[in-house]
């Protein structure tokens, strides 16, 4: 192999995804699989027999496409990154058992453990963190605690039986327990973390359990004979290849669109959906509503988190997808979101009197701890396929406009907002809402539907570039210097009709809790 290609994988949370870049950060070939999360005995979960089943497809179809366009095998690349889904909880015992099944980012879950190590460490400790589901299975006298050796993320676990290796990324890290400015574990809150895991008798070490933390760049082992057959059972994929660090899907997030740099921010908008702002700062208060993580390459970040995105807009696509197969029109996927979301901008500015809650789980910024997706409207609602959709776009987005006020109210400062995933697929729709939504300009690149899987891959090619430039100025000098961009600013008379949306959308949530309370 004359020129070099760099492999990045990503477990999202509806897809498995793998992407083959160029030295111009081309896409060379695409691989993807569909796979869901189910409630096990009432928590979220993923099986990870599934993600290996996953992967291994999407590889598999990744392959056959790189096939296609170089017309050689595929037998190995450059170096490959490995990124998923933050936080959550996989423990494992000193076999390499799985302990008890995968706790995602979805469950709500963790409330008093959440509470109790906010208050303790005086930094916010969301119910999300891998610390908040540890600390809450200490909480409940679950038995397996004391068996832990090893705890780690999804994209920890996927590494270390890649490589045998137990590291992290210092991104996700920062979901799994707060970073220090040496982009480290934070020694104080650790010691303090370990005297409430003593006090409750947990029998473990905090810093035992947890992976190395490295910066985006760094060495992070090899692919081993095993872990190429986890990937290619075929056994073409050949051993020795090197790994960057694994990421969380924010992290890739943040390097997909741009947004390492201090005073940039994005918006990632897929299962999930959050705003990324890198902090010029600290925030000078305590916001429960606001983690504090860090870039890949360890700058403070603040994130607005929301568990509910774009999950309601694709069940609803299926319905409209059905209905076109029944009445005998056999429409594609990218025709029927084309279609629909076109349909959205001929929609009154605030949805016509139409509310739409995706909440598929709970959500903690509005304070609700299970989900119940809910579509309202009052009798003289204006109730068309036009403000529907509309209406189900913007309020994806609900959530997280509320949360962002915080950072409004601490004057934190955004020169560029940058958004990707598959909602903004369709050109403009998603992109003029989001303006609308955050009253700020938003940047689409052409990346945007490709989202994280293509952002590991930069990752991993940055990791044979990092001695010469700062991740940041490799984004800028080398990954974005060509790239096409697409800017759209806030149309006013969207930015009122959003306005009087969330006006409606925030005074009903009662409604919403209503539903928690009595279904």
């Amino acid at each position: 192999m004359t020129e070099r290609y760099s492999l990045g994988i990503e477990f999202g949370s509806t897809r498995i995804k793998a992407v083959i870049i160029n030295e111009s950060m081309d896409v060379i070939a695409v691989g993807s699989h569909t796979w869901e999360n189910h409630l096990v005995d009432g928590i979220w979960s993923y099986a990870l027999e599934d993600a290996w089943a996953g992967v291994q497809k999407a590889y598999a179809r990744l392959a056959e496409e790189y096939k296609k366009a170089t017309g050689t095998a595929l037998t190995s690349v450059s170096t490959i990154g490995i990124s998923a889904m933050m936080h959550g909880y996989l423990a494992f015992n000193e076999t390499g058992e799985l302990l008890v099944p995968f706790r995602t980012w979805r469950n709500t879950i963790t409330h008093h453990a959440s509470e109790e190590l906010t208050k303790e460490l005086g930094f916010t400790i969301p119910q999300r963190w891998s610390i908040a589901h540890l600390y809450q299975a200490v909480l409940n006298g679950e038995p397996h605690v004391s068996q832990i050796s090893f705890l780690t993320t999804l994209s920890g676990y996927v590494h270390w039986k890649l490589t045998g290796e137990k590291i992290l990324g210092v991104g996700d890290a920062s979901g799994v327990f707060p970073i220090d400015a040496a982009h480290g574990w934070d020694g104080p809150r650790l010691g303090k973390t370990q005297a409430k895991l003593d006090a409750a008798g947990a029998g473990i070490t905090l810093a035992g359990i947890l992976p190395e933390v490295r910066d985006a760049g760094a060495d992070a082992g090899i692919l081993t004979a095993e872990g190429a057959l986890l990937l290619d059972p075929a056994g073409v994929l050949q051993a020795g290849i090197p790994l960057c660090p694994p990421e969380g899907d924010a992290g890739t997030g943040m390097v997909a669109t741009n947004a390492v740099a201090p005073r940039t921010g994005n918006i990632s908008a897929g299962t999930s959906i959050f705003a990324m702002i890198v902090l010029e700062r600290e925030l000078a208060d305590l916001h429960p509503e606001i983690d504090m993580v860090t870039t890949p390459a360890g700058d403070p970040v603040a994130m607005v988190h929301c568990n509910n995105g774009a999950s309601e807009i694709d069940a609803w696509a299926q319905i409209f997808s059905q209905f076109a197969a029944k009445a005998g029109c056999e429409l594609d996927t990218n025709q029927v979101f084309a279609t629909l979301f076109g349909a959205a901008l001929d929609g009154d500015k605030d949805g016509g009197g139409i509310l739409a809650y995706n909440y598929l789980a709970g959500e903690p910024i509005t304070g609700l701890e299970e989900g119940r997706p809910l579509i309202l409207r009052t009798p003289d609602s204006k109730l068309n396929l036009a403000n529907f959709m509309r209406t189900l776009i913007m309020s994806s987005f609900g959530t997280l406009s509320l949360g962002m006020r915080i950072l409004e109210s601490e004057n934190v400062e955004v020169d560029s907002m940058f958004a990707h995933g598959g909602i903004f697929a369709t050109k403009g729709v998603a992109q003029s809402l989001m303006a609308a939504a955050l009253s700020t300009p938003v940047s689409v690149g052409e990346t945007a539907a490709e989202g994280g899987a293509w952002g590991m891959a930069v990752l991993a090619s940055y990791a044979l570039d990092s001695r010469e430039l700062s991740l940041a100025d490799f984004l800028v000098s080398v990954v974005f210097a060509d790239a096409q961009i697409e800017t759209i600013a806030p149309d006013p008379d969207d930015v009122e009709g959003y306005t009087r949306f969330l006006e409606a959308y925030e005074k009903a949530i009662p409604v919403l809790r209503t539903a928690v309370e009595t279904s």
